[in-house]
């Protein structure tokens, strides 16, 4: 009979990289295979045959992470051949929704143990050449970068959706009034917060680091980040806008893995389960207000476990930007203190394909730590999608 239940067993990371940074040198499907393999030293009495299934994500795929990066990351990282993979690609929501497939896989009886994550390498993300119509054109041919953002954009797409991301939160930044310094002052949280989990220690199982590769933890965080040093900074996007550099997410490099099973894996896993995987959501709206998408899809989320905002002692929201971010601590209403009490994305990175992976492994671990019942992770998600999970506590 079909299982009716997942579970998160084990996650691990790759500290995350700066842009052209200590990870440049490292292919992505190597950051990949290199975060497969740590987590499967987490578990040692697990024999890689009784995987059912590999779920990877990445958001770029237009270099070394393509044709099925998840499927070459498994090999390389020695995964038995009979076990396959396949790569989805739901942008900076990748790995989250990799660990979602992973559990719905769990759940229909399809598999009993699957292994989900992502990777993403910003940093090698490469320019892309397209073919033109007739060989040899007279003129000038573009290459695109394909780190991030729109490229190659269909003509009959509205320009109003294809505004960059950028725009898009200062757009959202005008719609709900949150101001510059408001969005300063998150971001300098999120730097002391990340800084203090550190040297706290909360970070040391949960990351293992690049052999070959000098960085012990992630390379953005600024420690001696204040709300005052981030005035300073200028807007990015509009001459009077309120976003910057250190209001923003990153470009990082770096990968995730998450193990999910059944509650009977436990035994072939030979560990107990961390979190149930208690409810998740997707949603969707305008593409250029992608950021405030989390909204719906956690309170899909938090109904579908059947619990409410007043259940939830933890939450894990991927900062992609410090506005959009606070834009959703508001809809829900929750208190902002529980929310990414381990610093968030804006100083750890968000290296996209390997975001979803950071948050829910994060978010499992600060549940353990606290003896706290119920946590939702969540991410936005570009061209207006959000994904959210719903962990229960079961250490």
């Amino acid at each position: 009979m079909p299982s009716t239940t997942s579970f998160l067993y084990s996650s691990i990371r790759t500290p995350f990289g700066r842009f052209g940074g200590a990870l440049s040198a490292v292919r992505p499907d190597d950051l990949a295979a290199h975060a497969i393999s740590a987590l499967l030293e987490t578990t040692p009495g697990l024999h890689g045959g009784s995987i059912g299934e590999v779920v990877w994500g990445c958001a770029n795929q237009a270099g070394e992470d393509n044709r099925n990066v998840g499927r070459m990351a498994a090999l390389l990282a020695g995964v038995p051949t009979e076990v396959p993979a396949t790569t989805v690609n739901r942008l900076c929501g990748s790995s989250l929704d990799a660990a979602i497939h992973a559990s719905r896989l769990i759940e229909t009886g399809d598999a009993d143990i699957a292994l989900a994550g992502g990777v993403e390498s910003m940093t090698r993300a490469p320019w892309v050449l397209p073919k033109p119509v007739r060989a040899f054109p007279a003129g000038d041919l573009l290459a695109p970068s394909t780190t991030i953002g729109w490229r190659l954009v269909n003509p009959s797409m509205p320009a109003e959706w294809t505004a960059s991301l950028g725009e898009c939160n200062e757009r959202l930044a005008d719609q709900t009034g949150i101001s510059r310094d408001r969005q300063d002052e998150f971001a300098a949280a999120s730097h002391q917060r990340a800084a203090a989990a550190w040297d706290a220690g909360f970070y040391d199982d949960l990351v293992a680091l690049v052999p070959g590769v000098d960085l012990d933890r992630d390379e953005s965080i600024r420690p001696a980040t204040t709300e005052s040093t981030l005035s300073a900074l200028k807007p990015s996007f509009r001459e009077t806008g309120t976003i910057t550099a250190g209001n923003a997410s990153p470009l990082n490099d770096g990968a995730s893995a998450l193990l999910i099973g059944s509650e009977a894996a436990s035994a072939a896993i030979g560990r107990a389960p961390l979190a149930r995987i208690a409810g998740r959501g997707v949603a969707a709206n305008e593409p250029p207000m992608f950021g405030i998408a989390p909204v719906l899809a956690a309170e899909r989320a938090l109904k579908r476990a059947g619990i409410t905002w007043s259940d939830v002692a933890a939450v894990e929201l991927n900062e992609a930007f410090a506005v959009q971010s606070l834009a959703c601590i508001d809809q829900w209403g929750v208190n902002p203190e529980i929310v990414n009490a381990k610093g968030g994305a804006i100083a750890i990175g968000h290296p996209l394909g390997a975001s979803g992976g950071r948050v829910l492994g994060t978010l499992a671990k600060r549940l353990v730590e606290s003896g706290d019942r119920w946590g939702v992770a969540a991410i936005c998600i570009g061209v207006g999608q959000g994904l959210a999970v719903v962990l229960e506590n079961v250490s």
